[in-house]
């Protein structure tokens, strides 16, 4: 701005005053003070802004958009994902709390009078005293 005004102060660039306003000539490079020259538009509304205020709105516009889609995509697969979730717990109810005394399992391949007690003694202790002796 301050560039413009010391042009203008120097005379070395084509301008107006009207009404208190300085306007400065676009447009017209062969312009010099003195000739007569149409006023253009004055320099406070130059018509770049225009173009890039519309610019902005429509990008704007468009995050926006964009926005509301990502949005209701989010809420989907909130609610798809609360579904399977309610799915997967009916198919597999909760697990019987294990008891104090622990049972022996009826698969199990050895008989649980087989199993003994570490330091037992017995003849039927841990498979290691059987297999090494002791």
């Amino acid at each position: 701005m301050d560039a413009v005004r010391s042009r203008i102060k120097r005379r070395t660039i084509a301008h107006e005053r009207q009404g208190g306003r300085v306007y400065v000539l676009l447009g017209a490079d062969e312009a010099r003070p003195g000739r007569d020259q149409p006023a253009n538009r004055p320099t406070d509304q130059p018509r770049e802004s225009d173009a890039l205020i519309s610019e902005m709105q429509a990008r704007i516009a468009f995050l926006e958009r964009e926005l509301d889609v990502r949005s209701e995509e989010i809420r989907r697969r909130d609610t798809i994902i609360m579904n399977m979730t309610e799915t997967m717990k009916a198919l597999n109810p909760p697990r019987e709390e294990p008891s104090e005394s622990p049972q022996p399992r009826s698969d199990s391949p050895v008989p649980p009078e087989d199993l003994g007690t570490p330091g037992s003694g017995t003849a039927r202790g841990a498979w290691w005293r059987r297999m090494f002796g002791g």
